[in-house]
């Protein structure tokens, strides 16, 4: 069984006919097809070989300049032994691969696009994600109440809709939160709706009137927590490439600890019969403030997680689009 061995060259390289040389001459030796890739040819694979070159990928094994004799020889030898080593269910998965790298599939070609253009898949997702809950107050003050419900009904899904934490859109205030929120200058939920501010049923249920307007179908903080992702997402669009990535120590501290404080000492104080310290309320603001932090901070530490797995995925799949491209130019020459 011959060898697989694939030569990443450039234009002008004589290092790299040094090297075409070299396996040549060990061709009787170490039998193998050879496939030489231009690298200058792909984007991609400039950025990953860069002045690397020539390399050469044989199996598992990769070896890049300088490349002796002595050196080329353990590497093929390591490779046809684990070759000859393979059992016949790791043969027939091999050739099986293989052979789907003879041919560039949609779904490749798929996942070389979104590979490319993830920050703008997830920006417009973010976008979305965070824009449709908005569109729900639009259409109940357009009288389209059963258009908004479905909105509603799929973001109760993920958000608990209270309507002393959510902002309102067409009505006197932007919010209106409870009363031991302690927010001067705004109506309280209860005055402004008549309704028990205890009451965490009626409060989900509540979508609003002409009077107070309507309810977005996200909360306060998550509205933060989105568009806080979504505007960094923005940013590493634009300067992903001067960004350094956040560790993650900073995103505990920055990034959750605020929200977490925020969040769980107005939960647990408000547990009935178990209350670790006197009842409080946040506030639009400190909902907002928090939320923000949170989701710019988690869209940092994510966002270059991301650029290293697709980054991975491209490569991988532009070295395969540059296999298939020069065999192909091989065999019509």
């Amino acid at each position: 069984m011959k060898l697989s061995v694939t030569l990443y060259s450039r234009d002008d390289c004589h290092l790299c006919g040094e090297a075409k040389a070299l396996l040549d001459s060990l061709r009787e030796e170490f039998p193998h097809e050879l496939s030489v890739v231009n690298i200058d040819e792909s984007p991609g694979l400039k950025e990953l070989f860069g002045e690397r070159v020539p390399v050469i990928e044989t199996g598992p094994y990769e070896v890049s300049a300088p490349i002796d004799e002595q050196t080329l020889r353990m590497y093929l030898g390591a490779a046809r032994d684990k070759m000859t080593s393979m059992t016949e269910q790791q043969a027939k998965y091999q050739a099986a691969k293989r052979e789907r790298n003879k041919n560039f599939s949609r779904g490749d070609g798929a996942g070389l696009w979104i590979s490319r253009h993830y920050i703008l898949v997830v920006n417009i997702f973010l976008f979305l994600y965070v824009g449709v809950p908005f569109l729900a107050p639009v259409l109940m003050k357009a009288g389209a109440t059963q258009a908004a419900k479905p909105i509603y009904s799929v973001y109760s899904l993920a958000c608990h809709q209270l309507g002393f934490r959510s902002w309102y859109l067409f009505g006197e205030q932007p919010a209106y939160p409870r009363a031991a929120a302690g927010v001067e200058g705004l109506e309280t939920y209860g005055e402004a709706t008549g309704q028990n501010e205890e009451d965490l049923l009626a409060a989900r249920r509540f979508v609003g009137n002409e009077q107070v307007g309507y309810k977005v179908a996200f909360c306060e903080r998550d509205v933060a927590i989105y568009a806080g992702m979504l505007a960094f997402g923005l940013v590493w669009a634009l300067w992903h490439k001067r960004i350094p990535a956040l560790p993650f120590w900073a995103w505990i501290v920055i990034g959750m600890a605020p929200i977490g404080i925020d969040g769980f000492s107005q939960l647990l104080s408000q547990i009935p019969g178990w209350s670790f310290w006197s009842y409080r309320e946040s506030t639009p603001f400190l909902r907002t403030l928090t939320g923000g932090i949170f989701g710019v901070t988690t869209a940092w530490f994510g966002f270059p997680v991301l650029k290293e797995t697709f980054d991975d995925t491209r490569y991988s799949l532009e070295k395969k689009l540059a296999h298939i491209r020069s065999r192909d130019e091989d065999s019509q020459s």
